[in-house]
């Protein structure tokens, strides 16, 4: 990249380190178009090291590759998640186990805790998250992360051919089932505006590379097979994708910002810090139906 900054690849996954870049200063279109091209040829992982961002100016970082969930522009989260959106930044979901003094959350705690990507039961997905650590637990929290495309593209040629016709169903009320407690479930995301039809083998809009496009905590089943025969292959694509060969595991520094391409991606937060206090507020950007 341009200005010397320090780029440093991660994992054999093509993730990548950056450092030396403020956020917080406006960047110009060449640097954000140098910014997106490396995303793109890292697998859909960045990790920004050193940030010092204003909710603001996360906010405005991220507008710069695409319209935030709960933006002027765009359309909200669903709403069982809004009681964790921050209060002046409906764009930002905020990750927390801290509470106020009235000891009203100030996040979500344990979000994330399950294999699945962001948002996945819309007609028109999460494209990228943009997660900001601004206060993680001395030990623990850390993030994994499972490359779908580096997933599909072991498997065998027959297994390819199989997958490529098949869609499968993401509902909300899969993640509902285990994730969310049934006082907070807002039954109105369960009418059917949180579930999708979407290809299991999705064609990335930019890079044109394949990826699976399924994953455990929102995947209900695949489209046409009986229940039996969904849950063995299915079993088997998470199994595969979940190859410790696939896994990046972000071990969150205070400060750091990564940014993952949920078309590609599957992530898993590991809850083993207890109550040792951890913050972290997350720009999620809409993406388009996937192909």
């Amino acid at each position: 990249m341009r200005h010397n900054h320090i780029v440093k690849k991660l994992s054999i996954l093509g993730t990548t380190e950056i450092r030396g870049l403020d956020l917080s200063e406006p960047l110009d279109d060449e640097l954000i178009a140098e910014i997106k091209d490396l995303w793109n040829k890292s697998g859909g992982m960045l990790v920004f090291r050193n940030q010092h961002l204003t909710s603001q100016q996360h906010i405005d970082f991220s507008r710069q590759f695409g319209i935030p969930f709960g933006s002027p522009e765009g359309v909200p989260m669903q709403d069982t998640v809004s009681r964790y959106l921050h209060p002046d930044h409906p764009e930002l979901y905020c990750v927390s186990n801290k509470v106020d003094k009235k000891g009203v959350p100030k996040g979500r705690k344990g979000a994330g805790t399950y294999w699945h990507s962001d948002v996945s039961f819309r007609e028109e997905p999460a494209a990228a998250s943009i997660l900001y650590a601004k206060q993680i637990p001395s030990v623990g929290g850390d993030t994994l992360f499972a490359d779908g495309t580096a997933a599909y593209e072991d498997l065998s040629q027959a297994m390819k051919d199989l997958l490529a016709p098949l869609y499968a169903l993401h509902d909300f009320a899969v993640a509902a089932a285990t994730q969310y407690t049934n006082p907070f479930v807002i039954n109105d995301d369960l009418d059917g505006a949180n579930k999708a039809l979407h290809p299991v083998i999705r064609t990335h809009v930019d890079t044109g590379r394949k990826s699976i496009f399924v994953n455990p905590g929102q995947t209900s089943h695949l489209d046409g097979f009986d229940q039996a025969e969904s849950d063995a292959l299915l079993k088997f694509l998470y199994e595969h994708m979940t190859q410790p060969k696939y896994i990046f595991r972000q071990i969150w520094q205070e400060h750091d910002l990564a940014m993952w391409d949920n078309r590609t991606m599957m992530h898993f937060a590991i809850d083993n810090y207890g109550d040792d206090p951890r913050y972290l507020e997350r720009v999620t950007l809409m993406g388009e139906r996937p192909v």
